[in-house]
């Protein structure tokens, strides 16, 4: 039994993974990552196409690509035809024994299999169910499906990302997929505070467009108010001392955003008639103070205005790639990443995000590599009371 210090916070916690390539899959791997028991549920004859994608060509033919190892770690897998009755009731019996199921199937497809919410808390009313769709399980859009790409466009957050010459422009990263898995882990989260209240389970309805709509907040209050439609802005920022800047040798994102932050940039480069008292004054004056303020930043790199500004508690930064930001010092002491060496069915070295924060006990683990399909399989099986003959029968029918 841990102990107060070593339990984490979903220890004890079981959940079914019936999810497949990164929004979902995303939010169980936060909840394994921080102790649940997470069975994920795949289908024998069609494996998850994370499985058979990524940057090395040799995992993703061994069904074990590095897109699928980004969000699979710590989790057991069990191969399971839902589409067989031998199947479901493979499931029906798990079922009893979970906290969480979570699915991201088109919205009816689990229901049709007599596998909803209303079907499956009859065995389990203490279960956490939750659905995750690209536009939510009801309304004139519940039955399409979606990926990130097609959210970041019916959102309309293509339209304020880059430049008015460049829009519509993507994210560069599945940014909605994340938000959505990171946003699915607070909901299943609440979902289960709130049953150690009630002694009631839930079903929680979570879709990507919501969670875009919710990462484009700043947007959609202030069009709620001025009746403006948003624009791109591209790196220009309605005040000059936020934005991107030239220096001798390369950009500087400078993020002076507050009124006392913008006083103390004007009086340390010795301009202190540009200081403004509010912030109208600095939307009104921002041409003058970028004329005044792009030739001061081109007299040194980018590197020392970034030690020059963070020194003087201005926020700045040089723009850094990937591999730098990797290699700096600061995130050894984040723990935020865990590196897979040699594991089973893995060779080599490949480092993936655990989870964005810290706590002070019982913080984020890997406890296993992703998972082999159908790697816990029997096991599993036999917890649930199967025999080994019943086993093999349900492995030569194909179920599992």
């Amino acid at each position: 039994m841990s102990d107060v210090h070593s339990m984490r916070p979903f220890d004890g916690i079981r959940v079914l993974d019936i999810t497949h390539v990164l929004a979902a899959p995303f939010a169980t791997y936060q909840l394994a990552v921080f102790g649940a028991d997470v069975i994920r549920i795949e289908n024998p004859h069609d494996p998850d196409q994370t499985r058979t994608d990524g940057v090395d060509p040799a995992l993703s033919k061994d069904r074990i690509g590095t897109h699928f190892i980004i969000q699979n770690g710590g989790k057991r897998s069990l191969t399971l035809d839902l589409k067989s009755e031998a199947g479901r009731d493979v499931l029906r019996r798990l079922v009893p024994t979970a906290d969480v199921l979570v699915e991201n199937f088109r919205p009816g497809a689990m229901k049709a299999l007599g596998l909803g919410y209303s079907d499956l808390r009859v065995l389990n009313p203490r279960l956490i169910y939750a659905s995750i769709s690209a536009f939510g399980q009801e309304g004139p859009r519940g039955g399409q499906t979606g990926y990130d790409q097609v959210i970041q466009a019916v959102s309309g957050m293509m339209m304020v990302n880059g430049t008015a010459e460049t829009v519509p422009m993507k994210v560069g990263t599945p940014a909605i997929d994340y938000s959505t898995g990171a946003m699915g882990a607070f909901a299943i989260a609440a979902a289960l505070l709130q049953r150690e209240r009630t002694g009631k389970g839930q079903y929680i309805d979570l879709s990507m467009l919501d969670t875009a709509l919710m990462l484009l907040g700043a947007h959609l209050t202030n069009h709620s108010r001025s009746g403006r439609e948003p624009k791109a802005g591209g790196n220009r920022h309605e005040f000059a001392t936020v934005g991107l800047y030239d220096t001798a040798d390369g950009k500087l994102q400078l993020a002076a955003i507050n009124l006392r932050q913008q006083r103390r940039l004007w009086e340390l480069l010795g301009h202190p008639e540009l200081v403004k008292s509010d912030n109208e004054q600095r939307r009104a004056d921002a041409q003058r103070e970028r004329e005044v303020l792009q030739p001061i930043l081109l007299g040194k790199t980018a590197q020392q205005w970034e030690e020059w500004f963070q020194a003087n508690h201005i926020p700045a930064a040089r723009i850094w790639t990937l591999p730098e930001t990797l290699a700096h010092p600061q995130l050894q002491s984040r723990d935020i990443l865990h590196r897979f060496d040699n594991e089973p069915g893995i060779a080599g070295s490949i480092t993936v995000p655990k989870a964005a924060f810290k706590l002070a006990h019982g913080g984020a683990r890997m406890d296993r590599p992703p998972p082999r399909m159908g790697e816990h399989s029997e096991h599993l099986l036999d917890e649930l009371g199967y025999t080994a003959k019943e086993i093999a029968a349900l492995r030569k029918a194909g179920t599992i």
